[in-house]
């Protein structure tokens, strides 16, 4: 019987072969992708126990690809396995919804290691994102019944942060600290700025939600 059913998102196919062998010589269950595409369509017919996941990836960022999972109500954990080792890149992936973060080059043993205790700490399948909404990170779009609407990679962060949070309220630092990933200095006015776009984009498209100002602490989606 295996020990956890592990999904892997790795584009370099050599790399992609040794995980996937490793693990399933330690008992997993392993399906080993190549594309956030690939990795997407996996995630939404198949529930893993634990994700993967590389940053640097040819189709999409895997960041995004974790706030598209999150924003759709997905909470399987995952794990960021990347060569950005730096610290910025780090926080990074923790606030686009990772669980645990892997440098390489690593050690088999601890991304094992790892990997069991996020398998014994498995998501519950809450569904807690906006589900009329659909979030595409490998083309930045957003997708409510047959109207997609084109976003910038920061418009697609900003989104991804709000849907994650459902109707909870998501404080303005929260925001700023997905959408600008790298630490930029960020203005207040330069995030009102894209949510008046993002809520122009919106706005008229029947089914799509709408983002609401709770002032003095941030936004929500409703």
């Amino acid at each position: 019987m295996a020990v956890g059913d592990i999904t892997i998102l790795e584009d370099d196919p050599d790399l992609r072969s040794v995980l996937r062998d490793c693990l399933r010589e330690e008992g997993f269950s392993v399906t080993a992708l190549a594309t956030a595409r690939q990795f997407l369509t996996h995630a939404g017919e198949h529930r893993s126990d634990a994700l993967v996941v590389d940053i640097g990836l040819p189709d999409a960022d895997g960041r995004d690809v974790c706030q598209a999972l999150r924003a759709r109500g997905d909470d399987t954990p995952v794990l960021f396995l990347t060569a950005k080792d730096a610290l910025v890149d780090r926080l990074a992936g923790f606030r686009a919804g990772g669980d645990d973060y892997l440098t390489k080059p690593f050690s088999f043993d601890e991304l094992i290691a790892r990997l069991e205790v996020l398998v014994r700490r498995k998501g519950t399948g809450s569904t807690t994102g906006h589900g009329a909404l659909q979030l595409d990170p490998v083309a930045h779009t957003a997708s409510v019944a047959d109207v997609t609407l084109t976003l910038t990679p920061t418009e697609f962060r900003i989104l991804a942060t709000l849907c994650t949070n459902g109707l909870a309220v998501t404080r303005r630092r929260e925001i700023v600290r997905a959408a600008w990933p790298q630490g930029a200095v960020v203005h207040d006015n330069t995030l009102d700025t894209y949510i008046r776009r993002l809520r122009r984009k919106l706005e008229g498209v029947d089914g799509a939600p709408e983002i609401a100002t709770v002032h003095g602490v941030g936004y929500r989606i409703q």
